[in-house]
């Protein structure tokens, strides 16, 4: 092949994969929102069943459900009638994907999961087959045809069963409320974890905030700022921020008062009202607003006005976040 084949090739693969997954969408009915319902509703895991190519996706669509905050998991349907069974309960829902719906390891699996009484929602390609007849709900997932020449090697079919699985994880996430905050509990680690990082997880406290009063003569001032060496000091009133002291402030109040500076307070050289952000929110947030500012530090405040912390732009460096 030319490398102009090749390259036909693979946007012919793309656009009837594309086409494939753009269909679903004119064909999702009230199957799916009972489905999500279903899955809302159940108090205890999803289990989801495939085989072969259906197995990877499978295992792909408990991942993102798990993910998304609904206890999920794979079992492999060749393994589930030799002990594996044990792992489905009473009260889980299942999942069974598979294109032609006469994947015979499933088909086992049907008398023991009615028998328990275990609600069963298939996504398939052909509403006629065996498992989707068991089923309580049938999502369909019917392609044109498939990406691969001969019709054989599924593609199209996994990458819709795939995209209904998604969309399965991504509604039932949205009717839980699933909230950033949870979603950032169950991905610490990794990419996803350095972004959904809260400012209350890097910030200094305590005694290592540097803090003074207004009254504070320039000089006591200095002594804290180079003490606690996070380029700033923080003006409290009454255990209220008032304002702050930076590196910068510094500099332009010696430039102003040059050899009277020692004699002026901490209130003369202040920078009354200064941009802070919450505990709450995320590192990412504070490194856009540290860039926006032009600034190295960030006070943390809470609605009352009291210091919770200080983050330092070296703090967000440390996490390798950028």
């Amino acid at each position: 092949m030319t490398k102009k084949e090749v390259i036909r090739t693979g946007r012919e693969v793309l656009e009837i994969e594309a086409r494939a997954v753009e269909a679903l969408s004119s064909r999702l009915n009230d199957s799916f929102a009972r489905a999500v319902d279903l899955l809302y509703k159940t108090k205890s895991r999803i289990i989801v069943l495939g085989m072969g190519k259906s197995g990877l996706v499978g295992r792909k669509i408990a991942a993102t459900l798990a993910s998304c905050g609904t206890p999920a998991m794979f079992v492999h349907p060749a393994e589930a009638g030799h002990g594996d069974l044990g792992m489905i309960l009473k009260g889980d829902v299942v999942i069974a994907v598979s294109y032609s719906g006469e994947t015979r390891e499933i088909i086992d699996l049907l008398d023991f999961i009615k028998r328990i009484g275990i609600k069963l929602i298939c996504i398939t390609g052909c509403r006629n087959s065996k498992i989707a007849k068991y089923s309580d709900i049938v999502l369909d997932a019917r392609v044109e045809k498939e990406a691969e020449p001969s019709g054989l090697v599924p593609t199209a079919s996994s990458t819709a069963s795939l995209a209904l699985g998604d969309a399965l994880a991504v509604a039932l996430m949205k009717k839980k409320g699933f909230s950033e905050k949870e979603f950032a509990f169950v991905h610490p680690k990794g990419a996803i974890g350095k972004k959904l990082l809260r400012v209350e997880r890097l910030m200094h406290r305590g005694k290592d905030i540097p803090a003074i009063g207004p009254g504070t003569p320039m000089s006591e001032a200095i002594e804290e700022m180079t003490r606690k060496r996070l380029g700033l000091t923080c003006v409290v009133e009454g255990g209220v921020l008032v304002g702050i002291i930076t590196d910068g402030d510094l500099r332009r109040m010696i430039k102003k008062y040059r050899e009277t500076l020692l004699q002026k307070t901490a209130r003369d050289c202040m920078t009354a009202d200064p941009v802070t952000i919450d505990k709450t929110d995320l590192a990412t947030e504070a490194l856009h607003l540290m860039e926006q500012k032009k600034i190295t530090s960030l006070v943390v405040k809470n609605k009352a006005g009291r210091i919770e912390g200080i983050i330092h732009l070296h703090d967000l460096w440390r996490t390798e976040m950028f």
